[in-house]
Parts: C-alpha cells; structure tokens; sequence
C-alpha cells in the first residue's frame, strides 16, 4: 500500500505544521508539490494516500490570473471522484468547495486572527469535536469564503463565516481556518503577509502574542482531531473490496 501523502503547498511557510508531526508518527511519508515550481499536472492525483490541498492569498477561481488554478482543480475533481481521502486547508477548502459546485466568493470581512470555532451537532460527533471553542481557540486568516456545496455536511462556524468547515461523504475534510499553524513556526506568516496585516487593520504584535497564547493548546487538540479522521477514512479504506 501507498502510504505517501502528497501536499499541495501554495505559500512555502504555509505547510502541514502541526498536521506533519502526525504523519510522521504514523509512518506516512509526505511529499510536497510547491505550485509555481512544479508542473501541478504532473503527479498522478489517485495515486497517494491523502492528498492535501494548502493555504494561500489568492482567490480559488481567479485563473485568468493563475494558471495554476484549473489543473489543480481537475486534480482534486478526480480524487474525489475516485472516492480517496483528500483534505483542503483555506484556499485548498475554497478550491474544493469549487469543485463540489459550490460559489466562492468575497466574504463581508477578512477574518485574520484567533477565534473560537462553533461546532454543529455533526461536527460534535465528527473527528473536530477536539477542536470545539470549549478546548481551544483557532486562527483564521482569509478574505473569501464559500457556500456549503450541494451534498456536505456544515461542521463548523464562527460569528462571520457560516462555513468553517465541512465534510462531503466518508472522505473529504474542508476546514477554511488554520489548525495545522504551530507557535513555534508563525513569524514567517507575519513577514509574508505583512501587507495584509497592515491593510486589514490588524495588530501585529496581538496576533503574535495570541498566537504565542493559544497555539500550543491548538496544536495539541489538532493532532487528536487529524488523527482521529485519519483512523476514520483508513478504516473505510480497509473495508472497501
């Protein structure tokens, strides 16, 4: 069996984070395709184990301007078609929302900070019950958003985006907010995104300290909440013919 896990990374400093050590116990090795340097045509989209489909500053469907866009869309279309475990992070989750049929769109306001995510009564009984604002609180970092695709399943809101997340069947995951982001490793997105911090009106000190706050908490109930979807989707792997 293929155990290699193939990332699809947009922004170098926006990777698997905390979600990578996870792997790592597990013996999943992963393999990331930096888009702007590698063709995003070339790997074979049903062949890894879980494809993961990462954060970025641009918009999911602006491929007049990003090229990039429309193949890596039809990838994640064939994965899921094929039934195979895929989980998109931020843009990776408007991307799929894309795919699913769904719009994305401009949200009323940038969500940049750390906010405690409301779970539905699915995402109570889902492998994101770790990540409920009861135990701990989560960063978000996005400007656009999306409607719930025809079919999936709301797992997760906050006061200004009604779609955190959402699962669609046995074997996608879509988490707009970012529980993969580590304490340790955060300084690089205040460097990469600092016009965004200035122009969104945030305070780059508080976001530091927050993060410093709130990140190891998260890291923690992130690593339960990935491992408990990873047992989930290989169970169902298992007992398919």
């Amino acid at each position: 069996m293929n155990r290699e896990v193939l990332a699809i990374r947009h922004v170098h400093f926006e990777d698997l984070g905390s979600l990578e050590k996870v792997l790592g116990e597990r013996g999943r090795p992963v393999r990331y395709l930096d888009v702007g340097f590698a063709r995003i045509d070339a790997p074979n989209p049903v062949s890894a184990s879980l494809l993961v489909i990462l954060g970025g500053p641009i918009n999911a469907c602006d491929d007049a301007r990003y090229p990039t866009l429309a193949p890596l869309a039809a990838m994640i279309e064939k994965r899921i078609a094929a039934g195979l475990p895929t989980l998109g992070i931020c843009l990776g989750a408007q991307l799929i929302a894309r795919v699913l049929g769904a719009r994305v769109f401009p949200a009323a306001q940038r969500e940049i900070g750390w906010t405690p995510l409301t779970l539905t009564p699915a995402g109570h009984v889902s492998p994101l019950r770790h990540l409920d604002g009861a135990h701990t609180s989560m960063l978000h970092w996005h400007g656009d958003t999306f409607d719930l695709p025809q079919g999936a399943t709301r797992l997760a809101s906050t006061p200004v985006c009604e779609n955190q997340a959402f699962a669609w069947g046995d074997h996608v995951l879509a988490l707009q907010c970012h529980p993969e982001i580590r304490a340790d490793r955060f300084e690089p997105w205040l460097i990469g995104h600092a016009s965004e911090i200035d122009s969104a009106g945030v305070d780059v000190n508080a976001l530091r300290a927050d993060t410093a706050r709130f990140g190891p908490a998260l890291e923690a109930a992130a690593s339960r909440a990935f491992g408990d979807w990873l047992d989930a989707v290989d169970a169902k792997g298992a007992a398919q013919p």
